[in-house]
């Protein structure tokens, strides 16, 4: 491709980076969108799947202080940490324990929650768009407890849910049982969160934004970049194979490598990753009729359109560690204890959220560049939350006013 002047770069194919450039597209800009990956076959592919618009709760939570020692030791923990990482990456460890203070926590889940309420508007509009409702299911998700003492622990968290808006109903062991009655799992009692929706395949959805886009004129390369250059009327971007690209406004939006680009600002920001796993049992698809959360477990079970997957847990180590064969036996074990015998489970994915010490994202402007964008970072919510932070993006891609309060997500916070 011959050098050209864009209005957009965007860096990264996943959630947030093919949402952006959907809208953008949309709002009458000149496009281009780059990743060394298929658009959408990263992280968001093995996802859960659910769109949380109820998970304004930070991982952070002053339960995993004291409860630390447990979570790193048992073989049923949905935690695992790497301790040569964590003795590596001293300040990020010290900051996330920071977080979990109770003051910290009541104002991380405002502002979660605030960014949450404005979810659909970002999401519905592109799956409209798109003509992917298809790949939609509006079914509401369960969320379940095993234990009275784990369910009555979780109370004061569930309030704050419902102070943000999320609406949601408990229900009695048998309600559950009503609903889903091929559980295994003896619950004592769960969260209906009513109005909730999953997609049926997250690539595949992704990959449905990317073909309108392109029909749109937007353009699409399947390249990284290596680095930018911030000029006084825009940015020139370096590609890895050494061409170069120009345009007005770039966006930095490569999930857990975004801190790889340099020149970006991004470099000196606080990214660490929450690395996650899913097991897959193609012919258990119909087990439940919607996603179910396994509180304790740390987990979901998701019927989709290849199976039933097993998605969830949380390792802390470094991005390019291998995959760990311990976080795939704890899934299918537990995925027993929760359905009974499924078979083999097959397709052991390895997934990488991109996590801040404080669990909220970076979206507006870089410390380096008015005109680059930085918009990662959403943990384990960048399929809920990609269609905002495209539309808030392509808002100020154009100059003007972002649709929401972003000063709690100001890449200058660290």
């Amino acid at each position: 491709m011959a050098e050209q002047e864009f209005d957009l770069i965007i860096a990264g194919a996943g959630a947030i980076g093919v949402c952006t450039a959907l809208w953008a597209q949309k709002a009458g800009l000149k496009v281009l969108l780059t990743d060394p990956a298929a658009p959408g076959s990263g992280t968001v592919s093995g996802s859960a799947g659910t769109i949380a618009t109820y998970a304004c709760l930070p991982v952070n939570s002053p339960s995993v202080i004291s409860g630390l020692p447990k979570l790193l030791t048992s073989p049923d923990s949905p935690l695992s940490l790497n301790p040569m990482h964590a003795v590596t990456h001293p300040r990020w460890m010290l900051s996330f324990l920071r977080n979990c203070a109770p003051s910290r926590v009541d104002r991380i889940t405002r502002d979660l929650g605030a960014l949450l309420r404005h979810a659909d508007d970002g999401l519905s509009p592109l799956i409209e768009e798109a003509g992917a409702q298809d790949l939609m299911v509006a079914n509401d998700a369960l969320y379940v407890w095993s234990t009275q003492s784990a369910f009555e622990a979780a109370k004061p968290s569930n309030e704050k849910r419902r102070a943000q808006g999320v609406d949601f109903e408990e229900l009695s062991p048998e309600q559950i049982r009503d609903l889903e009655p091929n559980l295994k799992l003896r619950p004592y009692r769960g969260l209906r969160f009513n109005g909730a929706r999953h997609t049926l395949n997250p690539q595949a959805l992704m990959e449905r934004f990317h073909k309108r886009f392109l029909e749109l004129g937007g353009q699409w390369e399947q390249q990284a970049i290596d680095r930018c250059s911030p000029k006084a009327d825009g940015v020139e971007v370096h590609l890895a194979d050494g061409q170069t690209r120009k345009a007005r406004k770039f966006v930095v939006a490569a999930g857990a490598r975004s801190t790889r680009i340099k020149g970006t600002g991004a470099e000196r920001l606080p990214l660490g990753v929450e690395r996650g796993y899913h097991v897959m049992y193609p012919q258990q698809a119909d087990l439940i009729s919607r996603p179910i959360g396994w509180a304790e477990a740390g987990f979901y079970a998701t019927p989709m359109a290849e199976g039933l997957r097993i998605a969830g847990t949380v390792e802390i180590a470094d991005l390019d560690a291998p995959l760990n064969p311990k976080r795939i036996a704890y899934l299918s074990r537990k995925a027993t204890e929760m359905l009974g015998s499924l078979g083999q489970p097959t397709a052991p994915w390895l997934g990488y959220r991109p996590t801040f010490p404080d669990a909220m994202p970076v979206i507006g402007p870089s410390p380096a560049s008015e005109n680059i964008l930085l918009a990662f970072g959403h943990q384990h919510i960048g399929l809920t939350l990609g269609g905002i932070t495209g539309k808030v993006i392509s808002a100020l891609a154009t100059d003007a006013p972002a649709p929401l309060d972003l000063s709690p997500f100001t890449p200058k916070r660290f």
